[in-house]
């Protein structure tokens, strides 16, 4: 491991902004902004995904993988991701920094507290519902209602049991409310970090959120509580990007984090506008499948950070395609051309899906070691049918030299294709033609239905005036239904919005489909148990 303002200065980060957090770690310090504000704008490439499963795909290791390619081939790059959260890593997932030899480390530091971001954010969170609860106990100057608290508190771990808890026992000058929790990284807070462009930006942001309603059913803002500063004085050193490395000591800026099935999906914007200003290429990913953190990026980061992507990468396995085209799980192993074919029904839509946007696009095969010839050679054939650009990569087992045909790719793609990027839909449509508008062209639903509670929602802030915001579907990730267990490509089904959800610091509207929950619970066996194991 390479001592890290080594890595800063293959960044083209100077020393002076370095803020060192041990030897293999650090903070970026945004004062280099106003040093490389006039450097040339890079290139921007996405790494998405088809729909994942538990078979894997590997967005995270193909973007390190990249990265590693094209530092490689003496290509200045700089890669962008997302910190993991707790309960991803304690959970089903694990860790979120790559695999085998494409990986960023310190591995174990970067899953678990990192520099601290996810702790300030937490606390930050929990603040604002401490003071809302103390202000109502203190006299309730505000008049605030509260049944209709819609600030949640929050907690970075899976915990089922928090979903749904009794607040303010035993207090006599507080009547007893339901309550819950929201896993940090679905946070408002979190996407407000996120989105920001700069400290003020991000001050502005949470003094607008929306944090209750009054009795006579107004909305209730931070800014009336009078925490903003409370809240920057916590949050100060979450502003400044982290530092890292891949193994192959390439730099990598990790920063922010928000789920992509409930949240945006996507790494800072700050984060993002650094690396686009100190080197030509810059590789991001957003979570999850195309469906979710790359239309997220697209009709949201992307419109909010004025960037404009130039390429993007779509990674599929071939054992997540057989398992789409109807294989179990336990026979992926085994070859299966038919299933296989099968399942290419599901790369194909989510590659419509980006040609929407009018960006160019490369298919990353990621290679594993059951994949056969027979099944390599039907996927490769499909990708020409189609008139796919693509390519093999097999970073796990062989570091930068597994990732230089993919990077060869993306460097042809940038020098050779136009991107004629454009959001998906004209924000200022109502909340229901956007919402409309996703769930049909992106997901492939051939009707959207609304609870009568989703029904008063939108008409109350549509009244508000927040119908021209963005809108940020929280569904599961693992279909391109709003059901988790239909696979593949289907049609002709039926996506239900459930509830609509206020982010008005964060500047958008969130629409929750089917059982989407904002509090994840562990599996059977997690992976906390698993680390006992090993």
């Amino acid at each position: 491991m390479l001592d890290i303002y080594e890595i800063a200065k293959r960044a083209g980060i100077d020393k002076k902004y370095v803020i060192p957090y041990g030897l293999d770690k650090a903070k970026i310090d945004l004062s280099i902004n106003e040093e490389i504000k006039n450097n040339k704008t890079g290139k921007l490439v996405l790494v998405t995904a088809i729909t994942p499963t538990k078979a894997g795909e590997g967005k995270t290791t193909t973007s390190i993988a990249i990265q590693d390619g094209l530092r490689y081939l003496g290509v200045k790059s700089l890669l962008c991701l997302r910190e993991p959260s707790l309960g991803p890593v304690f959970g089903l997932k694990g860790g979120a920094t790559g695999g085998g030899k494409a990986s960023v480390i310190p591995s174990e530091d970067i899953n678990l507290h990192f520099t601290g971001d996810m702790h300030a954010l937490t606390s930050s969170i929990n603040l604002i519902s401490a003071i809302i609860d103390n202000h109502i106990y203190q006299g309730n100057e505000l008049g605030i209602n509260p049944e209709r608290i819609i600030w949640k508190r929050a907690l970075d771990m899976n915990d089922r049991a928090l979903r749904s808890v009794t607040v303010n026992q035993k207090e006599k000058k507080s009547a007893p409310r339901q309550d819950e929790f929201v896993i940090t990284v679905a946070s408002e807070l979190m996407a407000v970090l996120c989105l920001a462009s700069d400290p003020d930006d991000f001050i502005k942001r949470v003094k607008r959120i929306v944090v209750a309603y009054n009795f006579d059913n107004k909305p209730v803002y931070l800014e009336e509580l009078k925490i903003s500063n409370a809240i920057y004085k916590l949050m100060k050193n979450a502003f400044n990007p982290n530092l890292v490395q891949t193994l192959e000591g390439n730099p990598c800026l990790i920063h922010g984090g928000p789920f992509a099935n409930i949240a945006h999906g996507c790494n800072s914007i700050i984060a993002t506008k650094m690396a686009l200003k100190l080197a030509p290429i810059v590789v991001t990913e957003a979570g999850f499948g195309a469906d979710l953190g790359a239309e997220k990026f697209l009709d949201i980061k992307c419109r909010v950070g004025n960037l404009h992507p130039d390429a993007v990468v779509m990674v599929a396995t071939i054992r997540a395609l057989k398992l789409h085209g109807g294989v179990a799980f336990e026979e992926l192993d085994k070859e299966n051309v038919e299933a296989l074919k099968v399942g290419t029904a599901n790369l194909k839509k989510h590659m419509e899906n980006i040609s929407k946007y009018g960006l160019p696009a490369v298919i990353c095969i990621n290679h594993f070691e059951s994949d056969t010839e027979n099944e390599t050679n039907a996927l490769i054939e499909f990708c020409k049918k189609n008139n796919y650009r693509y390519s093999l990569c097999d970073s796990f087992s062989k570091g930068a030299v597994g990732g230089i045909n993919i990077a060869k790719e993306v460097l042809s793609v940038l020098e050779n294709e136009e991107s004629h990027y454009r959001p998906l839909y004209d924000v200022n449509k109502s909340i229901k033609e956007k919402i409309e508008i996703i769930c049909k062209e992106i997901y492939g639903a051939s009707e959207v239905v609304y609870t009568p509670m989703s029904d008063l929602q939108i008409a109350e802030y549509t009244a508000l005036g927040y119908d021209k915001t963005p809108i940020c579907i929280a569904k599961t990730p693992l279909s391109l239904t709003d059901n988790p267990k239909i696979l593949n490509a289907p049609n002709g089904f039926t996506i239900t919005i459930r509830e609509v959800r206020l982010s008005a610091g964060a500047g958008f509207v969130v629409a929750l489909t089917g059982s989407i929950m904002t509090m994840p619970g562990l599996p059977k066996v997690p992976a906390a148990v698993k680390m006992e194991e090993n």
